[in-house]
């Protein structure tokens, strides 16, 4: 059942509002939408890239009826906090996660993102967690009141690193749910963040390319920390 048939199926709909992260896929505001009730958008933790709940807490108020987590890039949102707020308020919490990978890819990408993690300079790391299946190995590009981000992105990629950036475009900024609300961290991410390879398939010479790629550039960083 699609996120839009369980806010539905729950009774939430035209009048209500319902908690989202602006930080990645357009799919959980459109579903909001489609239920008949209106997206309010919260900011995320920086570490896990998911809701925050002091953000969340923030964001409540007596039209809210639910709130949707979404998991990403392998990290679990605070959901033990998330549903005791949402128990607070009499909020309906869904979940969203990313399609799970087999376990033993998930342990080669591990395998990986710790080589990554030990060799990198210049750009600052995922914070592992608890769990962290490394969907997506992504990293922190500081700017330096230019877009950093995007010239390391480029830079990298003319030596044959295939990288991404994670969300271009927060949902808060497109014109479908322009919304004129203080999203600090959910900015700082979108034009920070850039995701780089730890795919099960890539061989030690990938991966040295890699961190070679990324080091030559971290003397025309601003410190990550």
């Amino acid at each position: 059942m699609g996120t839009a048939a369980m806010l539905r199926a729950a009774g939430v709909g035209l009048g209500d509002e319902v908690v989202v992260p602006a930080f990645g896929n357009v799919e959980v505001a459109e579903a909001v939408a489609m239920a008949g009730a209106m997206p309010v958008f919260a900011d995320i933790d920086p570490a896990t890239y998911c809701l925050d709940a002091v953000a969340v807490e923030a964001a409540v108020t007596p039209r809210t009826a639910a709130v949707v987590v979404v998991h990403r890039f392998g990290r679990l949102a605070d959901i033990a906090r998330l549903h005791t707020s949402g128990a607070r308020h009499g909020l309906l919490v869904l979940e969203q996660g990313e399609s799970e990978a087999p376990y033993d890819e998930i342990a080669q990408r591990r395998e990986r993102a710790g080589y990554l993690d030990a060799k990198l300079r210049g750009v600052r790391t995922p914070d592992d967690g608890d769990g962290h299946t490394y969907q997506q190995y992504v990293v922190r590009v500081p700017g330096n009141g230019r877009p950093d981000r995007d010239a390391f992105a480029r830079a990298v990629r003319a030596k044959g690193v295939e990288c991404r950036v994670p969300v271009k475009t927060p949902v808060h900024r497109l014109p479908e749910f322009r919304r004129c609300v203080s999203l600090p961290e959910t900015e700082r991410a979108a034009d920070e963040t850039l995701a780089l390879p730890v795919d099960a398939t890539l061989t030690k010479r990938d991966m040295q390319r890699t961190v070679s790629a990324c080091n030559a550039l971290g003397g025309l960083l601003q410190p990550a920390f």
